[in-house]
C-alpha cells in the first residue's frame, strides 16, 4: 500500500552508492545473493534472541535489494533473469524472519508464526500468479515501471513488511499479536488480489476474444469490397 509513495523517495538517495558500486564492477545480480545471505544471518540472530543484530541483518538485506534494481537499471542490465532471482529470494527471506520468531519460542510463536506464513504464501502466489498472466496481455505497470513483475498492490506489501519485521525486533515480546493482526491485513490483501486480479483479466481476455472476432469480418468486407 505504501510502497508506491516510498519508493520515489528512496530512488534518489540510492544514486551515489549505485555509480560507485558501478565503477567497482559490481553487478545486481551480486548484490542480489550477498543481500539474501545476509538476511539469512537474521534467523540464528533471532533464535538466540539478538534482537537489534537480527534487526541490523534486516535493514541491510532491504537496503541490498534497493540498491541491487537501481545498479541494473543504472547499468541498463535489467533482466528477467534479473528480476526473477530477485523476486524469489525476496519471498525466502520474507518467510524466514517468521521461522526465526518459531525457533525463538516455539510455544508462544507457533501458531502465530505459521499462520503468518500461511499468509505469506498467499499475497506472494496471488501477487506472481497474476504476474504471469499480465505479461501475456501486456498490462502496463504505471506505479511501478522499473519492475521486472506486474505488480498488483494490496494492503501489505514491501513497506509494511518490512516495518512489522523491524516492530517485531524492538518488541520481540508481542510478536504474537502483531503477526495474528498482520496475518489478517494479509487475508484482505489476498482477497483484493485474487478479485481485482480475476475481473482485471476478465475483462482482457473478453477484451481479446471481441478484437480476435473483429479481424476476420474486417477482413472478408475488404474482399467484397474489392
Amino acid at each position: 500500500m505504501l510502497d508506491k509513495f516510498i519508493t520515489p523517495v528512496i530512488k534518489p538517495l540510492l544514486t551515489p552508492v549505485v555509480m560507485l558500486m558501478y565503477k567497482r564492477g559490481i553487478t545486481a545480480d551480486q548484490l542480489t545473493v550477498v543481500g539474501f545471505l545476509v538476511g539469512l544471518l537474521a534467523v540464528p540472530l533471532l533464535a538466540f534472541e539478538m534482537w537489534y543484530g537480527a534487526l541490523v541483518a534486516i535493514a541491510l538485506n532491504r537496503i541490498l535489494d534497493g540498491l541491487d534494481g537501481a545498479l541494473a537499471r543504472y547499468a541498463n542490465q535489467s533482466s528477467s533473469a534479473g528480476g526473477f532471482l530477485d523476486i524469489t529470494l525476496d519471498f525466502l527471506f520474507y518467510a524466514a524472519i517468521p521461522l526465526g520468531f518459531i525457533l525463538t519460542n516455539p510455544e508462544q510463536n507457533a501458531i502465530a508464526g505459521s499462520l503468518l506464513l500461511a499468509t505469506f504464501i498467499g499475497t506472494g502466489s496471488s501477487f506472481l500468479a497474476f504476474a504471469i498472466s499480465a505479461e501475456k496481455f501486456k498490462l502496463e505497470k504505471p506505479q511501478f515501471k522499473y519492475k521486472s513483475f506486474y505488480y498488483l498492490n494490496g494492503l501489505t506489501e514491501g513497506t509494511e513488511t518490512i516495518a512489522l519485521f523491524i516492530a517485531f525486533c524492538i518488541w520481540p515480546q508481542h510478536f504474537a499479536v502483531m503477526a495474528s493482526i498482520f496475518a489478517i491485513a494479509c487475508g484482505i490483501t489476498i482477497f483484493t488480489r485474487i478479485h481485482g486480479g480475476y475481473h482485471t483479466l476478465k475483462q482482457q481476455e473478453a477484451d481479446a476474444n471481441k478484437a480476435a472476432e473483429n479481424v476476420p469480418s474486417s477482413a472478408n468486407s475488404e474482399v467484397i469490397n474489392d
